[in-house]
């Protein structure tokens, strides 16, 4: 177990990146966190520290646009599967955010991300019909759900899913915020569940919800200054670094 400055260091910097991302993206804050936040501690602790800034931020960015009810409205049932499936993985057994699991669950969190970086890198974009969204929102939610409770990381394959759903980029960071709500308080009562999230660290998440929010600040005054395609590729290039790191590595 690395020395606890060397804890507190690096969940520093994997906090304020996180924040950084999210800020210029709209996105990545659990993947960068929780990928970081791995190399030196289980994805169970690192998940709890990371619930409590991974809600008020996407709130931030979900809960307050213009666009709420209508995307509710379309995304509903994903997000019911999403925050159904959850649970349901737990009961079966792929709940894996345990202190006891924490081996299986950093591989399994570093194949989730090796998938998730490929996609990206690949840019290969799906495009799901109107007529298949009533079936395949709900497949891709409980999927996502699943590998949320492995993994602590509720980006895949949800996230993919609602991009090929053809919205403005608007409505598309808005709908990305909600999902990513919802996902965030499945997995908080998931950790508070099995004990993983507790009043110490439930105290040192709040902290790190204050760091995440200087990154995020930081990231949104950036966005326009940078390319965010080469920002996009680079953020999947170390996501697929950290996979595998995690995955065959460590």
């Amino acid at each position: 177990m690395p020395e606890i400055n060397t804890i507190i260091v690096v969940a520093a910097v994997a906090f304020v990146f996180a924040g950084f991302v999210k800020g210029v993206l709209g996105q990545g804050l659990p993947t960068v966190a929780v990928g970081l936040l791995s190399l030196v501690m289980s994805p169970g602790e690192a998940a709890a520290l990371v619930v409590i800034p991974a809600l008020i931020t996407n709130i931030w960015q979900a809960w307050f646009g213009p666009s709420l009810v209508p995307l509710l409205r379309r995304l509903w049932p994903t997000l019911l599967a999403s925050f159904i499936g959850t649970f349901v993985a737990t009961w079966v057994g792929l709940g894996l955010l345990t202190p006891e699991t924490a081996t299986l669950a950093r591989k399994a969190l570093g194949i989730a991300l090796i998938l998730y970086g490929l996609l990206g890198i690949s840019r290969v974009r799906l495009q799901v019909p109107p007529r298949a969204e009533p079936w395949l929102g709900p497949l891709f939610g409980a999927t996502n759900g699943a590998v949320s409770t492995a993994t602590g990381v509720f980006m895949f394959p949800v996230i993919p899913y609602i991009q090929s759903l053809g919205m403005d980029r608007d409505d598309l960071v808005q709908a990305q915020g909600i999902s990513f709500t919802v996902s965030t308080l499945a997995l908080t009562m998931v950790v508070v569940s099995n004990g993983t999230l507790n009043a110490t660290n439930a105290v040192s998440s709040f902290i790190a919800m204050a760091i995440t929010f200087v990154g995020m600040f930081l990231g949104q005054y950036v966005r326009n200054l940078v390319q965010p395609e080469l920002f996009r590729f680079l953020f999947y290039v170390g996501v697929l670094l950290l996979g595998v790191n995690l995955a065959f590595i460590r």
